[in-house]
């Protein structure tokens, strides 16, 4: 018995300098790099997404990155719940703990954080909240000036916008701004409870004036009037809303202005990869697309922080799956909108849904990119 004691106090009392000295060295090397401060646990540090790098975009404009996050904070634009304008602060905390040292995508076999793409966080766009006519200038401007911001050598697109809303309306800035980038329309992947397709007319009020011709409810349809949208190549997902009158002419209009559509319910007999497959079908691998994501796709049971809930709605893990299965798709631009943190639960789980989200993006924008930068790359050293 008092050798079986013995022997394990032994072998600690031999192994306890070891680790000392260990972790001695350890911590001069740190030091010797100039790492000794060089970390953020998940609570600490200023409130970017993911404690990603801070540059100030709008006033830095030389500034070459391959993806940027950029807050939209605007939400003069719904016809119910307001607060969206908040968006973008409860994301980026929600975002706090996805440290890029700790980002690795099992699911994607890298950590878009530490990967070939310099990643930032652009901050928000200061937009009046005074006059929505003066708003949607401002947007279209700052986004187009950040989206022509210089890429890394290497990567031969335009950077790729991330884009925190706000609530949806900000899509038709957004359509604006890529439309002037790429010189060309977009197709629009638009998961959502609701079409966002309506005539501003189709609204109850018998007032009407320019400023109310812009809704979270119809940026779509201006921007299909304007010309940005890709014709036949735009799908709705996850819808489940009510329509308007007493028949389907919404989904008519919807149908003139070139999109198809799918359920909530779909996925019951789809699964979460057939709707991913049925949204490549109809976009293909090469057209610019624009994603835009209503965090309202997701039940309320799960995301209650929004401004226009809809029961009945996908779960994070059937959401998760269906963006993994969208990385061939050549998204150019994302949004995430429609949060509202004021009516988020107790456990902020509609931020944490909404960073999950654009967690998802950047790898898929990581793992399709890395394809064409490792060409880049080599043919440079080839002219070299």
């Amino acid at each position: 018995m008092a050798i079986s004691i013995v022997l394990p106090l032994v072998a600690l009392a031999l192994s306890a300098p070891a680790f000392a000295l260990h972790g001695s060295a350890y911590q001069k090397d740190l030091i010797s790099d100039g790492k000794k401060w060089d970390f953020e646990w998940g609570y600490s540090g200023i409130n970017t997404f993911g404690h990603l790098p801070h540059i100030k975009c709008l006033t830095n404009q030389n500034t070459a990155f391959d993806m940027a996050v950029i807050g939209v904070p605007f939400d003069t634009a719904v016809s119910f719940r307001p607060g969206a304008r908040f968006g973008p602060r409860a994301i980026r905390s929600a975002s706090a703990r996805h440290l890029p040292s700790r980002g690795f995508n099992t699911y994607a076999g890298i950590n878009p954080y530490m990967d070939w793409a310099k990643i930032i966080d652009c901050g928000d766009v200061p937009v009046t909240p005074f006059d929505n006519d003066l708003a949607l200038k401002q947007m279209t401007e700052a986004l187009t000036e950040v989206g022509s911001m210089p890429s890394n050598p290497g990567n031969p697109d335009p950077p790729k916008l991330l884009i925190l809303g706000g609530d949806h309306s900000i899509a038709l800035p957004a359509l604006r701004a890529l439309n002037k980038v790429h010189g060309q329309p977009m197709a629009v992947v638009h998961f959502d409870a609701h079409l966002d397709t309506l005539h501003p007319h189709s609204y109850p009020s018998q007032w009407s004036s320019e400023q109310t011709e812009y809704t979270h409810g119809s940026m779509f349809y201006q921007a299909y009037a304007a010309g940005l949208v890709k014709q036949n190549s735009s799908i709705h997902v996850g819808l489940r809303t009510r329509l308007t009158g007493v028949d389907f002419k919404d989904y008519q209009h919807d149908d003139t202005q070139g999109y198809i559509r799918l359920s909530t319910e779909d996925i019951d007999e789809m699964g979460p990869q057939g709707i991913a497959d049925a949204i490549l079908a109809r976009v293909g691998a090469d057209t610019p697309v624009y994603l835009s994501i209503d965090i309202d796709v997701i039940d309320p049971s799960i995301c209650p922080g929004t401004g226009a809930p809809e029961t009945g709605g996908w779960t994070m893990r059937e959401m998760n799956k269906i963006l993994r299965g969208l990385r061939e798709i050549n998204v150019v631009g994302a949004d995430i909108v429609e949060v509202s943190p004021a009516y988020d639960d107790k456990g902020e789980g509609t931020g944490y849904a909404a960073a999950q989200i654009a967690y998802e993006i950047m790898t898929s924008w990581v793992v399709r990119g890395k394809k064409t930068f490792k060409k880049e790359q080599a043919d440079i050293k080839t002219e070299l």
